[in-house]
This record gives C-alpha cells, structure tokens and sequence, in this order.
C-alpha cells in the first residue's frame, strides 16, 4: 500500500514539474536582477529586470552555471 501512494504522490508532483533547460558551454544567457540589492538604486520599476546577455564559461549542474 505504501508503493501505491509513493506512486500516486509522485505522479502529481511530476505533474506540475517543469523540465529545466540543458545549457551548453558559450550559450548566451540573461541574468535576473529580482534578487539583487543595489546601494544606490534610482525608482524601482524603472530598472531593467534582466542584465546580460552573458557567455556560460562553465555548467556546474543542472541548476548552477558560472558566467
């Protein structure tokens, strides 16, 4: 019975999960700037939200690049 509902949990989670894309060495890439802090930041919504495009130099893993 445990398998059973081990299963059927897994199913809806992978429901929702959303495949990550494979990124190479030297694909250009945009950088989010949502989590940043900066010292001297003029209003808010007139930033831009996204900085780059920068060059991959490394993938570490699946969720971690080095640019």
């Amino acid at each position: 019975m445990l398998k059973k509902v081990q299963k059927d949990m897994k199913r809806q989670v992978d429901r929702r999960r959303k495949k990550s894309k494979e990124w190479k060495k030297r694909d250009k890439v945009m950088l989010s700037i949502k989590n940043l802090v900066f010292e001297k930041r003029p209003v808010r919504k007139l930033v831009d939200r996204y900085v780059g495009p920068y060059t991959i130099k490394e993938v570490v893993s699946i969720n971690a690049i080095k640019l």
